[in-house]
């Protein structure tokens, strides 16, 4: 096939990706896979958390595409490689910027990186696994969503102290 048809199978499966891990974020790794998660809503200690495990099986998958497309069924090497290109910007955006695991010391100040920012800060602001909001891993709400969501998540905030604070 052609560089373009296997360029957009990339940027496809890329795009692709995010809304795959926002429905896999929300119901699995808050539902029934929060053995794993519930690590990366807790202090970290040391390098590793149980939540690594999900990018550990995401590069599994998309290694062993790689390797089948390799040999001659396409295009599952190019859907491999949106796979990796998706882990590449997650694992820059997510654990550099906003969880600062390896030593990039920068906070957005505007626009869309700010947006991506917050809305992960924002998905923190909740303990536990319930009441949080975006879910998305690269997608930034719109300013007026992310005022929305930040508005409930304060909402969430002072029940959950108010709850606390009834012995609840």
């Amino acid at each position: 096939m052609s560089f373009l048809s296997n360029l957009l199978i990339v940027l496809a499966t890329a795009a692709g990706m995010e809304a795959f891990a926002w429905v896999a974020h929300k119901y699995v790794m808050h539902g029934f896979g929060w053995g794993w998660h519930a690590s990366h809503h807790e202090a970290r200690r040391g390098w590793f958390e149980a939540n690594d495990l999900y990018a550990i099986v995401s590069a599994g998958v998309a290694i062993a595409l790689v390797w089948f497309g390799m040999r001659g069924a396409w295009p599952l090497q190019w859907v491999g490689a949106g796979m990796t290109l998706y882990g590449a910007l997650y694992f820059v955006a997510h654990d550099g910027m906003v969880h600062r695991r390896w030593p990039l010391r920068w906070t957005p100040r505007s626009g869309y990186l700010k947006r991506l920012y917050q809305a992960h800060r924002l998905h923190h602001a909740v303990q536990g696994r319930e009441g949080c909001v975006s879910f998305g891993f690269l997608w930034a709400p719109s300013p007026r969503r992310l005022k929305q969501q930040l508005q409930a998540a304060q909402t969430r905030r002072a029940d959950q102290r108010r709850s606390i604070d009834a012995g609840h």
